[in-house]
């Protein structure tokens, strides 16, 4: 068995109560020790003089025990200990909270070691509660520049600096070098074993940075490599289906009571070239809110009817999906194009008869939600799947529908816009296509941020439009009303705007708790108008299109991400009236006003999508954990965008040179990528 894998249970001060607690911050085995990274850092090598010693400061000074402990009660519970110190410029006081061991600690005379917060007022100079260290303990936690790690209840920051140490001191010779010598020589990077010994103890503040650009770089390199093999493992030399150019796709663009964008077209061209390759398309479109994918979608469809194949599009909900329906069975049911529903709210013995006609190839075009992937669901001669919302949906389910059919193309449409460089990382199994322009003729929404105080006079103008026929959304963040979060519910919404401010008008309830035909009824009503204000949760958020609704209110905009924001908002202005969305801001926080004020100023999602990483880090933006990727412990995909250039240039060295990592030189790095995406890394849930 490797060392590093050995449980930390039976390190030195761990044992069982101990080792449940460092679970819980993902620490199992010794390997875990190395790459649990400080989050921050504190440089207590720099030495400061008392009297140069700043209010508030976090300062380090080399002081002598100067007298006697003086020990008072301040209250019940609390006693402080004064500790009188100096060094050749003043005197200072270190003051230590219920800590009566101090007595025995200090004694007159020591020469000791001081970090922590000056506090100067009434004559003195004081140091409060500090960690102090001993001169002749040769720097553990002073005099050098010591780690801040994560905890969790029940572990010290003693405690992780001191079991990393040991582990080091125990295990260090073990740690082996995976890079190979020539990416380590190309990229000018430290070997492993500084890395970690330095990113944990660092000797400098330079060999910090030396140690911090290795562990980023090849925790990109490894996520960026193990999606390539995945792509080159489905992709490379995989015979697809050779579909054939099919002029009735230019009659049916040219019958269009519009025109394709010179995006859309674009984008269609690489598709159409895709599947008249031979070779099996897996293919990203990815489009803002309103830049027309569907009607891409449905016209890709289309082509694999002409050629006598199957398609299916899935969708991550019932709304979703029955739109999808809805403008497929208007676009191409005249022209022959059988196109049925398949969702998990259809009665048994319907769904029953779709699956039997869906079998024996009578249906044309299969849309349906995660319905679709269920083991009964079989095609006469499956050639397209496309999958919509990709963020929804993980590849092990595009696998799951791809294998219903014999090497399928394979189309998956997100309106999440990323960073193209981004979405080589988040989609690298898959070829990328950007919509990056919207229809003509789109009036830009205007985008307020308000506060709380102004509650009414939004109402009021949201009366105003639905009393010249328009539709308004609100939007709450939460299904019911909740003890720990301070937001508004949709249901607490409902019934506070059904009486006051919107009591006059027909108002419906929407959230993801209803059963799928209470959803669809509400839906469906506010689609044909009888329903005028839709209070809603993020439920709406994808695919919604009801081209009269012309305002959306967003309440506690503060709780939702800009992309999300983004996503909302494209619920309006898709019709010829100008619409309005507003935020709702309850929030305080300078940070909170600046995110909202993005949304004011553009409505291009691909800036907001890089602001709102930038805010509000990829964590929380694109968590990679959510999409069965590695977890990404040090690096930052929007901050270190540099570093996973120089990574994308050295993964295609690698990759060029042997495609499947099976050179002796590569094979640790292979085994590495293998254990960071787990062994079935085709089951990888993008």
């Amino acid at each position: 068995m490797n060392d590093l894998k050995k449980s930390v249970q039976f390190m030195k001060g761990v044992g069982p109560k101990k080792s449940k607690y460092l679970e819980k911050i993902g620490i199992y085995s010794i390997e875990d020790v190395l790459y649990a990274f400080p989050r921050q850092y504190e440089d207590r090598s720099k030495m400061k003089n008392v009297m140069d010693a700043k209010n508030d400061e976090q300062i380090t000074i080399k002081v002598v025990v100067g007298g006697s402990i003086e020990e008072k009660s301040i209250r019940k519970g609390l006693k402080i200990y004064k500790v009188p110190v100096k060094d050749h410029t003043a005197t200072a006081y270190a003051v230590f909270y219920n800590s009566p061991f101090i007595k025995n600690v200090l004694k007159r005379g020591d020469i000791i070691y001081l970090h922590g917060k000056v506090k100067r007022g009434f004559g003195q100079i004081q140091i409060l509660h500090p960690t102090y260290e001993h001169v002749d303990e040769r720097g553990k936690t002073i005099n050098r520049i010591v780690p801040i790690y994560g905890l969790t209840h029940g572990l010290t920051q003693k405690d992780i600096q001191n079991l990393s140490m040991n582990v080091f001191n125990l295990y260090e010779k073990t740690i082996n070098e995976y890079l190979p010598k020539d990416t380590i020589k190309r990229n000018r990077l430290c070997h492993i074993q500084y890395a970690l010994r330095n990113i944990h103890f660092p000797s400098s503040v330079k060999a910090l940075k030396i140690a911090k650009f290795r562990l980023i770089f090849e925790e990109l390199l490894i996520l960026q490599t193990g999606l390539w093999l995945i792509k080159n493992k489905f992709n490379h030399n995989k015979e697809g289906i050779v579909f054939k150019e099919t002029p009735q796709v230019d009659q049916l663009l040219n019958s269009l009571p519009f025109q394709l964008t010179n995006a859309q077209s674009k984008v269609l061209k690489e598709i159409e070239k895709d599947m008249e390759s031979g070779k099996v398309m897996n293919r990203l479109v990815q489009g803002d809110v309103g830049s027309g994918k569907t009607i891409i979608a449905l016209i890709s469809l289309y082509k694999a009817f002409l050629n006598g194949y199957q398609g299916v599009l899935m969708a991550p909900t019932e709304i979703l999906a029955e739109q999808h329906l809805y403008a497929a069975k208007e676009l191409l049911e005249p022209l022959g194009v059988n196109v049925e529903l398949l969702s998990g709210s259809i009665k048994k013995k319907r769904k029953e008869e779709i699956l039997k006609s869906l079998e024996i190839g009578e249906i044309n075009i299969i849309i349906g939600t995660h319905a679709l992937i269920q083991e009964n669901v079989y095609f006469y001669k499956l050639g397209l799947v496309i999958t919509d919302e990709q963020h929804r949906f993980g590849v092990r389910q595009r696998r799951i529908l791809s294998s219903k059919g014999l090497n399928p193309d394979v189309l998956v449409m997100t309106a999440t816009p990323i960073p193209r460089t981004l979405a080589l990382i988040l989609y690298g199994d898959l070829d990328i296509s950007i919509i990056d322009e919207l229809p003509p003729g789109r009036k830009k929404i205007k985008t307020y941020c308000v506060d709380e105080k102004k509650r009414s006079k939004i109402y009021d103008f949201a009366k105003g439009e639905i009393e010249s026929g328009r539709q308004v959304y609100i939007v709450a963040p939460l299904v019911e009303e909740s003890e720990n979060i301070e937001a508004k519910s949709a249901q607490e919404l409902y019934m506070e705007l059904k009486a006051t401010y919107l009591k006059d008008f027909t108002i419906g309830l929407l959230h993801g708790k209803m059963k799928g035909q209470e959803k669809e009824e509400i839906m469906d009503g506010f689609k044909k108008g009888e329903i005028q204000v839709l209070v809603s949760t993020t439920v709406i958020e994808v695919g919604v299109n009801v081209p009269n609704a012309s305002v959306m209110i967003i309440e506690n905009s503060e709780r939702f991400g800009l992309a999300q924001l983004h996503q909302l908002r494209g619920r309006v202005g898709r019709g010829e009236y100008q619409s309005y969305c507003v935020l709702v801001n309850y929030s305080k926080n300078p940070l909170s006003k600046e995110r909202m004020k993005i949304m004011e100023e553009t409505n291009n999602g691909f800036i907001i999508a890089e602001k709102d990483l930038e805010l509000r880090g990829p964590g929380e933006f694109f968590g990679t954990r959510q999409h069965g990727l590695p977890e990404l412990k040090i690096a930052n995909l929007f901050k270190h965008m540099k570093i996973l250039k120089q990574v994308q240039n050295e993964a295609k060295v690698l990759m060029n040179e042997d495609q499947t990592l099976s050179l002796e030189k590569n094979l640790i790095l292979k085994n590495k990528i293998i254990d960071q995406f787990g062994k079935n890394i085709e089951q990888i849930n993008l």
